[in-house]
């Protein structure tokens, strides 16, 4: 039986804003901790990224918070432009033109809601706001609803399909 629910973003992940360290510091970057921008994906035609065409240092990474985003988030580009995704294949971290996206590995599977999100990308590309350039906001974001079916190996089987 196929049964399907509509939930917000928010009910089946937890969304992280990516972060910049200051670029006034250049012992900021060039260390080894990844770091993507809306241009690594841009230039990137694959459906999984381990790294960017810069990386920040420790010193950085603290400065940011020091949290890295786990393998399996989904990366979702939030301006400049609004809408490229790709999926962290190893933990990294992403600057400020991203939101990111964690999901709960119980109510969803990621590559599932990868697959969803593309088809979805210029719905969320009408959620964004802004003068100079637009924007989606952590907030707008999750209250995205989707609809996902509520049978994860369904899902799974579904993704690996799609792959």
């Amino acid at each position: 039986m196929n049964k399907f629910k509509i939930l917000k973003l928010k009910e089946i992940s937890t969304i992280y804003n990516g972060k910049t360290p200051s670029t006034e510091n250049e012992e900021n970057f060039g260390g080894d901790i990844p770091w993507i921008t809306p241009k690594d994906l841009s230039n990137s035609k694959t459906q999984y990224i381990d790294k960017g065409e810069r990386n920040i240092s420790m010193q950085g990474f603290k400065s940011i918070g020091g949290k890295y985003l786990p393998k399996g988030t989904i990366l979702l580009s939030s301006r400049a432009p609004i809408g490229l995704l790709s999926i962290a294949n190893k933990p990294l971290t992403t600057n400020q033109g991203f939101k990111n996206i964690v999901c709960d590995s119980e109510k969803i599977d990621y590559l599932y809601l990868y697959y969803l999100l593309k088809t979805k990308i210029l719905d969320i590309e009408n959620l964004g706001s802004g003068t100079t350039f637009k924007e989606v906001s952590k907030s707008v974001l999750e209250e995205f609803f989707i609809k996902i079916h509520e049978n994860i190996p369904t899902q799974q089987a579904i993704a690996s399909v799609l792959s």
